[in-house]
């Protein structure tokens, strides 16, 4: 049976959780395979909600399926696309169905994705979200009604570590932290000294939480390129596209998990933080090469 991910925060233990991107589609055969390779090689599946705004194969099924099949799954909830009553009852939904992790997202802007037109929500922010799970769990939902039954999460939130300035990135994240996070994941990064320094930062809050950094394979220059100029919060050094470009175009793949595998080693071994959570983004299955090289 798979260890609760709420029990693996509590451990020592360094923590390893993957990425998994529901397709744009009713065909979940390679979705499924996916799940199936690394649902016993990593202590959390992490589902994606509407990814940059693009409607996909909604991040509760796929919750779902992943325990169905034996796996620990982290459910992803944006407050983009539902206001608290949505929340609150998909919440209860997931409860009921064995799912107990969630990590909760503000979401990005609907000009981003592929439904333009489509009516942004935002009713909560992610720390009113964190709030609002926080009541549900005391027995009372956001209108201020009686909730019967055994309700509790395991809550995750994100941090954008290489943020420029980085002050309002740490307000938030001790609003999270106070509004009772209990794990948090953070955007990708590359520049492994300025995580360091944020890290420092981290280690002197009052409330702590374990924190997970965010590895997002590299599959060519240009890919980095397009992340410096349009992922706010992500900086590639030059050197990191200097390796890829220098590849040969069949072995970029294989450099980028090189590169990925190397910030992991470098993360672990320094105990930098509590864990590492790989976003392989439509390359899900050479995740576990990355942990194969990356000695997990």
């Amino acid at each position: 049976m798979k260890t609760p991910f709420k029990e693996i925060l509590a451990s020592d233990r360094f923590i390893v959780t993957a990425e998994i991107g529901p397709p744009k589609s009713t065909d979940l055969h390679e979705m499924t395979e996916h799940i199936d390779l690394l649902k016993d090689r990593v202590d959390g599946l992490n589902v994606t909600d509407n990814q940059s705004s693009v409607m996909r194969y909604p991040s509760l099924g796929t919750c779902i399926i992943i325990k169905e099949r034996g796996g620990e799954p982290i459910l992803q909830m944006t407050c983009r696309d539902r206001n608290r009553m949505a929340l609150e009852s998909d919440l209860l939904f997931a409860y009921s169905r064995g799912i107990r992790n969630v990590l909760v997202l503000t979401g990005d802007a609907v000009a981003v994705g592929d439904h333009k037109e489509a009516k942004a929500v935002f009713d909560l922010d992610s720390v009113q979200f964190i709030k609002m799970i926080r009541s549900m769990e005391a027995g009372r939902d956001l209108g201020g009604n009686e909730l019967k039954g055994e309700f509790s999460f395991c809550v995750g939130a994100i941090v954008t570590p290489e943020a420029d300035p980085i002050e309002p990135q740490l307000l938030k994240f001790k609003k999270k932290l106070a509004a009772g996070a209990e794990f948090i994941q953070t955007q990708a990064i590359y520049d492994l000294d300025k995580f360091k320094r944020f890290m420092d930062i981290a280690r002197g809050f009052k409330y702590q939480a374990k924190i997970l950094a965010g590895i997002v394979l590299l599959t060519s220059a240009g890919m980095a390129k397009y992340m410096n100029e349009n992922v706010p919060g992500v900086m590639v050094p030059q050197g990191f596209i200097d390796e890829l470009k220098s590849a040969q175009k069949d072995d970029r793949l294989k450099k980028g998990i090189e590169i990925a595998s190397r910030l992991i080693r470098t993360i672990r071994e320094g105990k930098l933080c509590d864990g590492v959570h790989i976003m392989a983004i439509g390359k899900e299955d050479v995740v576990p090469k990355i942990l194969e090289e990356s000695g997990l």
